[in-house]
């Protein structure tokens, strides 16, 4: 293996090198990335190693190409506009920490580094292995309910065609001795994630032209999300046979890793071999045209973080928002029909009339490093509250698996002078919110109880409620 890397050397040194460039000009994000991976949560777990295994793939097999007489020559000027463009634009985003951008823009960066330094030809051949690398970016949680709902439909559908006895709402199974939750846990994000890894090393490793490769990942995925389903199926089996009381239910670890390897295994065994047959050749100065090249870095280099030094925001602290609507008092905050979680940095106030309840929970950002628009997690109980409708945006209609209760939710986001009804939207309006020096933000939720036919009472209350919220702030 040592004299296959050393002899390799010469052919890995210029994608070495795109890559040590990459991470100095977004170093600020590419640090942000290590602490994530070095953190080894369930969606990330898998982070470093596959970063280990993106260059252990360099050092021992690198991109196979062959230069021709026609190959255009290594410098681009459009991978030069490409990844100055690339650098405005991440500029812009750390200014703001919209970090889930930030990160996706860490392979378009290192494409056009290597577009710029080695052409076109060499940063097509490289692709695979920033596709490789970009699995370790932390995306993976944005997939989990999307997953979840996936799992919950399949696998609702399988336990009825076993003709057991069990009542599915959404994501909850209730068995005649209890209930199965199909949690974020459940999603198979895991066995998701490394199925993926492990067809695009697979891809790498036999060198696949484009079909394959994307016949190799298309398979990949779907028995990583076969053998979820498979596993959580089991464990309802399981449930009901035994009346909820085997161990399995609570210690499951080890037979989803069996039940993903019964699926994955065969399929690494049986996929095809293609040994290398011709060997890259490295064209002169290593596949890099230092004097352009390095010229197009330079500009990157100093565009991107002088912008960042720069753009600073001279905002200043704003009052806080107020409500001053004569039918409502102030009550205790927390204390709403639907409980919400409100993250720590958010000061909360909560004002009631009869049957609506109003939330306002708001934060100001006094700092360059603070984000306008706070990491906001799942801010209902999905376990036990499902959404029953959709009225419109932002107003929706809640009910409660166990006891029945319905509750209709109106709920928006202020991000400075501007109303969203979406957090991804939300996020995205602090680029203009930083730029005009605006540095408030606010989520407010607007509640009340359902009648016991239909939410059409409740309807014309709450929209009266959102109106008078909306004309304060």
């Amino acid at each position: 293996m040592l004299r296959k890397t050393l002899e390799n050397l010469p052919l890995t040194k210029p994608y070495l090198a795109v890559t040590a460039i990459a991470v100095l000009i977004f170093l600020p994000t590419w640090i942000r990335l290590a602490e994530a991976w070095l953190e080894f949560e369930q969606v990330l777990a898998h982070g470093l190693a596959t970063a280990v295994i993106f260059l252990g793939l360099l050092l021992i097999h690198p991109p196979s190409h062959v230069e021709r007489p026609s190959t255009p020559k290594p410098y681009h000027l459009a991978g030069a506009v490409l990844l100055v463009a690339t650098t405005l634009i991440w500029g812009l985003l750390e200014l703001v920490r919209i970090d889930t951008l930030a990160y996706l823009l860490l392979p378009v960066g290192l494409i056009a580094t290597a577009w710029a330094m080695l052409g076109l030809a060499r940063t097509l051949a490289f692709l695979p292995y920033v596709f490789l690398l970009s699995l370790s970016l932390p995306i993976w949680a944005d997939l989990v309910p999307a997953l979840v709902d996936l799992a919950s439909i399949v696998v609702g559908t399988w336990v009825g065609w076993f003709g057991m006895t069990a009542l599915i709402e959404g994501n909850s199974i209730t068995l005649p001795y209890g209930r199965l939750l199909i949690a974020d846990g459940c999603s198979g994000i895991r066995y998701f994630a490394i199925a993926i890894l492990l067809a695009m090393m697979t891809s790498i490793l036999n060198d696949y032209r484009w079909r394959d490769w994307l016949i190799t990942l298309l398979a990949a995925i779907t028995l990583g999300l076969i053998a979820n389903w498979v596993r959580i199926t089991v464990l309802v089996v399981v449930a009901y046979e035994t009346d909820m009381q085997s161990e399995m239910l609570s210690d499951h670890e080890t037979m989803g890793w069996v039940v993903f390897g019964a699926f994955i295994l065969p399929a690494l065994y049986f996929s095809p071999v293609r040994r290398r047959i011709t060997k890259p050749i490295v064209p002169a100065e290593n596949g890099i045209n230092y004097k352009k090249g390095i010229a197009a870095i330079a500009i990157a280099a100093i565009l991107g973080p002088v912008a960042l030094l720069f753009a600073q925001s001279t905002a200043s602290v704003k009052p806080e928002w107020e409500l001053n609507l004569p039918d409502f008092r102030q009550v205790q905050a927390g204390k709403l029909p639907l409980p919400i979680t409100i993250p720590s940095g958010l000061n909360e106030q909560v004002w009631r009339s009869g049957n609506t309840w109003i939330s306002l929970a708001q934060s100001q950002k006094k700092s360059t490093t603070e984000k306008l628009v706070p990491y906001l997690p799942q801010l209902f109980d999905t376990s036990v509250w499902h959404i029953e409708e959709q009225l419109e945006p932002g107003l929706k209609v809640y009910r409660n698996i166990l006891t029945r209760d319905k509750v209709l939710v109106a709920q928006w986001y202020k991000v400075g002078s501007r109303k969203i009804w979406s957090y991804r939207n939300a996020k995205l309006l602090q680029i203009p919110a930083a730029l005009a020096g605006e540095t408030r933000f606010a989520l407010v939720t607007i509640q009340t109880f359902c009648g016991t036919k239909d939410c059409t009472d409740s309807l014309t209350k709450v929209q009266t409620t959102a109106s008078s919220v909306d004309s304060q702030n």
